[in-house]
């Protein structure tokens, strides 16, 4: 028999041995199965978990709420990336479903949407983050057909100064970089060294094993992030670059690498003693470790992001011209002329990085690769 409900039909699958949430959408029946009898042993258990995934009727048609459409979106087309989901999630608990999780998504248009974004107390950037959602909601309810295929409305959305900063990036001097990483103990020092040798992500620098190391041929394999002790994947397809490595950055890893006790080949070049060895240090171990290491050096605002936005600057103090700036930074809006360059610029990438550490190093652009 079937169970009849304002918002579908729940049906038991004698077949299969599972419940199923039936709806009529814009005249075309939609299925979904909902558990087994062992996990929902009783319909009212069943219809508790259809409650999120059921649609609201009104009279003949179906009303698609905001709420309904992001519960089908978790389903089905929620980035697999942790650090994604965390902030789309995020965005959704925070802003999105208070505000419109009740409304139909028709509600959701322009004008209105742009006059909340306004109101809300976020940076530029933040909203733009809440419009974008908005934006693959709709382009989401499209694609599952529960609504006409149209312009995007959310696309007329205009969010001022999104493309600019509300603070100007931080990025050491040569000299409060050398007083500030004097007072670093290990491994926060060598953490430090790799990231702003290398312009690592502190995600991406956590995250390296011994493995990656080329020792041979000089070359650092980028090949996963660590976001809150979640392995993931890189954040883009260029971040995932091998890494010209100085000699002298050979030198401080194969140093460290005695120093550790966690030096096998799969082992993280930075696990944590605190988790036996089965996860790394955690970011807001660095950022405690550099926040007391510059308050000591009487270096203001040091984050661990500081130590890209560093990399990003040393490189243009030395001379290397963006094309390959951008490359070494592995952005992945490469543009046209950069592709043009091709391995042509390789050498040039080797000597912008050896200049790099021997600043970090040596506080002088003198350093040697390796041969």
């Amino acid at each position: 028999m079937r169970g009849r409900h304002k918002t579908g039909s729940l049906v038991f699958d004698r077949s299969r041995g599972t419940w199923r949430f039936l709806q009529w959408i814009d005249s075309r029946r939609k299925s979904q199965t909902i558990g087994t009898k062992q996990e929902f042993p009783t319909k009212a258990a069943a219809w508790k978990a259809v409650k999120p995934l059921a649609e609201v009727s009104n009279d003949s048609d179906t009303l698609l709420t905001v709420s309904t459409l992001i519960e089908q979106y978790r389903l089905e087309k929620m980035p697999k990336r942790y650090s994604t989901r965390r902030s789309y999630d995020s965005w959704l608990r925070n802003h999105i479903v208070p505000k419109f999780g009740p409304c139909a998504l028709s509600a959701v248009q322009a004008r209105p949407a742009e006059l909340w974004l306004e109101s809300l107390d976020l940076t530029p950037r933040s909203r733009a983050a809440v419009r974008g959602l908005l934006r693959i909601l709709w382009d989401y309810a499209m694609w599952r057909g529960d609504v006409p295929t149209q312009r995007n409305p959310m696309e007329l959305v205009t969010i001022k100064g999104a493309s600019k900063r509300t603070s100007k990036p931080r990025s050491l001097t040569v000299e409060e970089f050398q007083r500030f990483v004097h007072h670093l103990g290990e491994p926060f020092h060598t953490i430090c060294l790799v990231c702003v040798c290398f312009g690592l992500r502190i995600s991406e620098a956590l995250a390296l094993k011994w493995s990656d190391v080329d020792w041979l041929n000089g070359k650092l394999s980028v090949q996963r992030g660590i976001v809150r002790q979640h392995v993931d994947d890189v954040k883009t397809d260029e971040s995932r670059k091998a890494i010209t490595v100085t000699q002298t950055m050979i030198e401080a890893l194969k140093l460290w690498k005695q120093t550790t006790q966690f030096s096998a080949q799969e082992d993280w070049i930075f696990a944590s003693p605190s988790q036996l060895g089965r996860l790394p240090w955690s970011a807001d171990s660095v950022n405690d470790a550099y926040k007391k290491a510059a308050s000591a050096a009487k270096v203001e605002h040091v984050s661990t992001h500081s130590m890209r936005h560093t990399y990003r600057s040393w490189l243009d103090a030395v001379g290397t011209p963006l094309a390959v700036q951008q490359k070494l930074m592995r952005h992945a809006d490469i543009r046209t002329t950069m592709n043009t360059y091709g391995d042509v610029v390789t050498d040039e990438m080797a000597r912008a990085a050896s200049k790099v550490a021997g600043l970090a190093i040596n506080g002088s652009q003198t350093d040697h690769t390796p041969s």
